[in-house]
């Protein structure tokens, strides 16, 4: 990175966080250049702010630092502001689901690119291990939307099923359950569509298997050995990252 690439991207990040909801906890900024000349996009900008009881987390990638560092701002000014939105619902007396409404019809999200590391070369350099949060779909957009995710891996609330909500290519929402439950999962304000298929029984190899013989960016499976729905997704190093239930 050029010396004054870190300066320059404080900046844009300080004047977006003028538009927090409330007090900041944290906030971390971090500034990537993939070395590969194949990528178009080889800056990839990301920052994670904590609020008190939210996290907000966007990522961006560019052609340049500066370019990079203007499109962290404007994205995390929008997730922001669309916080203090849901937030001024909620105190208001309308439902939270009500305050999402703002996603239906919206841009899709532009998914970042992967470095096209040969198969034989990707490996599992990421597991993820946390308690599942039991939510309703509404509550799983939104969080997958102020964390800036494809996807969004939960316990459905209404049916009670390890559930993954993401986001198809032409900007719809889907939700995929270990067994659907359809006339079970709690739908509210958030249009989505929901697959009657139930996933399949996988171990990590035959997950890896799977992803490469799709070309998915991720595949939600249940695991042979928990029985917990499990997601195995391409990273943008190439690799993969692994994120299941804790125990």
């Amino acid at each position: 990175m050029s010396a004054a690439a870190p300066e320059y991207v404080r900046e844009k990040v300080e004047r977006a966080l003028e538009h927090a909801p409330g007090p900041i906890v944290s906030a971390q900024v971090r500034l990537t250049r993939h070395g590969d000349r194949v990528t178009a996009k080889p800056v990839v900008a990301q920052a994670n702010v904590g609020l008190a009881g939210r996290v907000v987390r966007v990522q961006v990638a560019a052609a340049s630092e500066r370019e990079a560092a203007d499109l962290l701002e404007a994205r995390l000014k929008s997730r922001l502001e669309r916080l203090v939105r849901h937030w001024e619902a909620v105190r208001g007396g309308r439902s939270a689901a009500g305050a999402t409404e703002w996603r239906h019809g919206a841009a899709p999200r532009v998914s970042l690119p992967y470095f096209p590391r040969p198969v034989e070369e990707r490996e599992v350099v990421r597991r993820k291990s946390f308690a599942l949060a039991e939510a309703t779909c509404d509550e799983a957009a939104f969080d997958m939307e102020l964390q800036d995710y494809d996807f969004q891996l939960f316990t459905e609330t209404g049916s009670g099923v390890d559930s993954v909500l993401y986001r198809r290519s032409r900007g719809d929402l889907r939700l995929a359950q270990l067994t659907p439950r359809l006339d079970a999962v709690a739908c509210g304000a958030v249009e989505l569509s929901i697959s009657p298929m139930s996933s399949p029984e996988l171990d990590v190899p035959g997950a890896i298997e799977r992803l490469e013989l799709t070309n998915w960016p991720f595949v939600f499976f249940r695991d042979r050995d928990s029985g917990r729905g499990s997601v195995l997704y391409h990273r943008y190093d190439g690799h993969y990252g692994l994120i299941t239930p804790a125990a």
